[in-house]
């Protein structure tokens, strides 16, 4: 199979990117891993209600629908994609696999699940949600209780009655947390300590942490994770969470024990049954290392969602454009330059100046 650009994934970056191609009329097809419309948000825990969830921004072209809540985000967003892909006519294929990115004289061979695809252009917008990361720690082989990663989280009832402990200074660490501590007893554990945001963030915050994530990845370094830039955000959940003593954090044991967590100095020990790694995710670009674009400081050096190795490729939702905001405005703008790139319609050009403020 063959088209001029291929997305790959049809989470939030993936849809904007699709629809300004669509809008561009560009000859493109979507490759998504997925059973079905949703992107990262089908997957998420159903505990994560509308109202709890980080802010949804809607996809360019089409509101948010309103809903209650106190529904599931994961329901919520998972029928706005679904709405989004047919009210565009999006040509989304799943599931399919992208396995390896492979050059060649004129783009790109994609090697899937679903038998190959070629390419003049490629974006990719794969995210993180399908690699969760795991830190190594002394004894973790050794705790006899359960071990599991936020992307494997799905209800605080499993932990009733228990001793668990959470790892991870993030948003999702701490919406864990608070759920958990409502029905067991919880230990937080941070290799920080948590800066919270008592202002908001307002759009001079987020362009300034936007500026240095980007700052990172044009110096070819990994992105590092949102909040170590933001900062936490003080929701009425977490000022009664506080007054609870659930967030007093400890910093990071040294070791896991059969029955638990143990530091060495001072001397302390706490029981768990559980632990709860909420240890954030990587970028899944593992299909793109055969095009060896890794720079020496680990990440993939980028000008804006350009690889600076590979102009044809677009990485969307990496980076800067992490964020359901970014991911919109990056997914087109990173259209209309790769259309640019391999010598589009010239109308294209009158049309780009539209697409950018759509979002």
């Amino acid at each position: 199979m063959h088209s001029d650009v291929v997305v790959i994934g049809a989470g939030q970056a993936g849809l904007s990117a699709a629809y300004a191609l669509r809008r561009a009329g560009a000859d493109f097809a979507v490759l998504d891993g997925d059973a079905g419309p949703g992107g990262a948000w089908q997957h998420r825990w159903p505990s994560l209600r509308l109202d709890r969830a980080h802010r949804i921004a809607p996809l360019p072209g089409m509101p948010l629908p309103a809903a209650d809540p106190a529904t599931p985000a994961s329901e919520v967003v998972t029928d706005y994609f679904t709405a989004y892909e047919r009210r565009f006519e999006l040509p989304v294929l799943r599931p399919v696999a992208v396995r390896a990115v492979h050059r060649t004289d004129d783009g790109f061979l994609l090697r899937t699940d679903a038998g190959e695809w070629t390419a003049r252009g490629l974006v990719s917008a794969t995210g993180t949600w399908t690699r969760p990361f795991w830190p190594a720690y002394p004894g973790r082989e050794l705790f006899a209780g359960r071990q599991l990663h936020t992307a494997d989280y799905r209800s605080a009832e499993e932990f009733r009655g228990q001793s668990v402990v959470v790892v991870g200074g993030g948003t999702s660490a701490v919406q864990q947390l608070i759920e958990i501590s409502e029905v067991a007893e919880t230990t937080w554990v941070t290799r920080r300590e948590p800066v919270w945001r008592r202002d908001g963030f307002d759009e001079d915050a987020g362009r300034a942490a936007v500026a240095l994530v980007e700052q990172r990845v044009r110096a070819g370094l990994p992105p590092g994770s949102v909040v170590s830039v933001t900062g936490l955000m003080e929701t009425g959940a977490v000022l009664a969470a506080r007054a609870r003593g659930v967030l007093d954090r400890s910093p990071v044991f040294d070791r896991l024990t059969p029955d638990g967590i143990a530091w060495d100095s001072p001397a302390r020990f706490v029981r768990a049954d559980a632990v709860l790694w909420a240890t954030g995710f990587r970028a899944a670009l593992d299909h793109l290392a055969s095009l060896h674009l890794r720079a020496p400081g680990g990440g993939i050096a980028m000008d804006g969602t350009r690889v600076v190795a590979e102009p044809r490729l677009h990485l969307v939702g990496y980076g800067p454009s992490a964020s359901t905001i970014g991911a919109n405005r990056a997914g087109q703008a990173a259209v209309r330059e790769l259309l640019r790139t391999l010598d589009a319609d010239p109308a294209v050009d009158r049309w780009s100046a539209e697409v950018v403020t759509s979002a």
